[in-house]
């Protein structure tokens, strides 16, 4: 996601005390990626070959084989989340997953990032760095993977369950995958993105959550963070007009507490302020002729809220 500063003033929050849960754990060293598959050009030593864009149409069909590999690595490590696995190990599986698919684990090495996943735990909003720290019981988990697969991006994250968690939680990541259904249900030519951000913020507000302001969606394709930026929240400001063949992701992050936001010392790791849990969904979207596709999803899996999760 990208980070935007907001202009908007906080909400108001009853004064409750949470504590922190999460701290640094050891990074280990940059995993290798076989010399066969293609980097993306931020890559260093990368060897980029002028190339003319691609057009829509190519764009997309590339984007849904980038979708659908990005996707089935996510099930794979999903399979992993329990107690007692270390994120690096998550990131591991992630790795290698990414690879088998003949595809390049987009942040890694990106602007720095160590790691080919972003794990994020409890308090934290996005951009955890996978490291030593062993998941605990009731804690939640985000994963956020990107894949660049055939000269395209593929973004897509979830939140998960370790073990038994408590009901507030429950319904924090609840809530923040209806946010995110709500605002890709808001996608069709000649709309606003104003109104992903509307109908995101009322249905955080609505459960008495807060939706985070200075990290947002992004258009994708060809690069990893592109126009237009999706915020997750109503403002005057989110006005691009959508057009098919467009493509960008939905991914609201809502916050038990206030949306405010500290960055820890590896210039990546953003905590909440009051250390309130945060939840996150996200699936890369294009803008159809007639609504939305959603590209990160397998054939089958179902395309709207269900109102038993």
């Amino acid at each position: 996601m990208v980070r935007r500063k907001s202009s908007m003033k906080s909400r108001t929050f009853t004064k409750k005390k949470y504590q922190q849960s999460v701290f640094p754990g050891i990074v280990s060293p940059i995993r290798e990626v076989p010399a066969a598959i293609a980097r993306p050009p931020y890559v260093p030593n990368s060897i980029q070959l002028p190339k003319a864009p691609l057009d829509v149409e190519e764009k997309v069909k590339r984007m849904r084989l980038a979708g659908k590999a990005v996707r089935e690595v996510m099930l794979e490590v999903a399979k992993y989340i329990e107690p007692g696995i270390p994120t690096e190990e998550l990131d591991r599986i992630a790795h290698e997953e990414t690879i088998k698919r003949g595809a390049y684990p987009s942040t890694l090495q990106y602007h720095g990032f160590p790691k080919s996943l972003c794990s994020s735990v409890n308090e934290i909003i996005c951009h955890g760095i996978p490291d030593s720290r062993k998941l605990v019981e009731g804690d939640i988990c985000n994963i956020d993977i990107t894949v660049y697969l055939d000269g395209v991006h593929g973004d897509h994250n979830e939140t998960f369950f370790v073990g038994q968690v408590d009901q507030e939680s429950k319904t924090l990541v609840r809530a923040a995958k209806e946010a995110m259904w709500a605002g890709i249900t808001e996608i069709k030519p000649g709309q606003s993105t104003r109104a992903i951000g509307k109908a995101i913020q009322q249905t955080a507000e609505s459960y008495g959550f807060s939706s985070v302001r200075d990290y947002t969606g992004h258009g994708i394709g060809e690069e990893f963070h592109t126009s237009p930026t999706i915020l997750h929240y109503d403002t005057v400001h989110n006005n691009t007009i959508m057009q098919p063949g467009m493509t960008f992701t939905v991914e609201p992050m809502l916050t038990i507490g206030d949306y405010k936001s500290n960055i820890w010392d590896d210039d990546w790791t953003v905590i909440t302020k009051d250390f309130s849990r945060s939840a996150q969904f996200e699936h890369t979207c294009l803008v159809s002729d007639t609504g939305v596709e959603i590209l990160t999803l397998l054939d089958g899996e179902p395309r709207e809220f269900s109102q038993t999760t």
